[in-house]
Formats: structure tokens, sequence, C-alpha cells
């Protein structure tokens, strides 16, 4: 059973890649690797594969359709949530429920928030991992 509280109120931190501070990617990365099992690639700027490459920009540009990522209709629990900011893929976040996600708040610290809000308008797409399917 996933503790989604123990998520809740991490501190914001740009390229932070630990429960010390982190990024949208960050939170995403540590809660797959700590509730899927799931080691995606650090996006620090070096990858060892160029498969990692691919996975990263897909997953940041939205056009993930190989590899282990599907984009999915239905939004289920755990799916990756990307959004663009200021006109540009650049916000990713998981699906808690069809209706909720958890996400970092830049400047401040990672919570569940609505989807249907002020996201709603800036929704690119729902991807699920093959571990989920």
């Amino acid at each position: 059973m996933t503790d989604w509280g123990s998520y809740v109120g991490l501190p914001q931190l740009d390229g932070g890649r630990t429960r010390a501070g982190l990024d949208c990617y960050g939170l995403f990365a540590l809660f797959y690797a700590e509730q899927l099992g799931v080691q995606l690639p650090s996006y620090s700027g070096d990858y060892a594969s160029i498969e990692e490459r691919a996975e990263i920009s897909g997953l940041i540009i939205g056009g993930i359709e190989r590899g282990p990522w599907r984009r999915v209709e239905t939004i289920r629990p755990f799916d990756g949530l990307l959004f663009r900011v200021r006109g540009h893929a650049t916000h990713v976040a998981i699906a808690k429920t069809e209706r909720h996600m958890l996400h970092m708040h830049v400047g401040r610290s990672s919570l569940i928030d609505w989807t249907k809000t002020g996201w709603r308008n800036r929704f690119i797409g729902a991807y699920r991992h093959e571990v989920l399917t």
C-alpha cells in the first residue's frame, strides 16, 4: 500500500534528487524507485545509454511511444502526467487518482493537488510505464 503522505511536504530544489530537496522530475523518479521498484534515468545531463536519453526526452517533451512508456487516455494511479509550463513540456507529476496528482510546487514543497484546477489547460498527456500494464 502506498503511503502518499510520506511524499507530501518534501522541499523543492532545482536539480534535486534526494528527499533533502527535489524538483518535479526528482520527485517523480524517487516515487517510481521507492513505490514501483523502477529506476528511471537520472536526468542529470550525463546518461549511460542512448536509450536513457530517449526515455528522458520522451518524458519531458511528451513524445513517448516506445520503450517502457505508453500514452494512455484513461488516467490510473501511478501514471506519469505531463504538463506544459510557459509553453514548454517541463512539468511531470504522478497520478494519485484520476483527479489528484502528487507533484512539486516550485519554490515550495511537494503536495497532492487537483488535476482539474489551473493544470487542466496545461495538460499534455498521461503516460503509463510497462510495470503498470
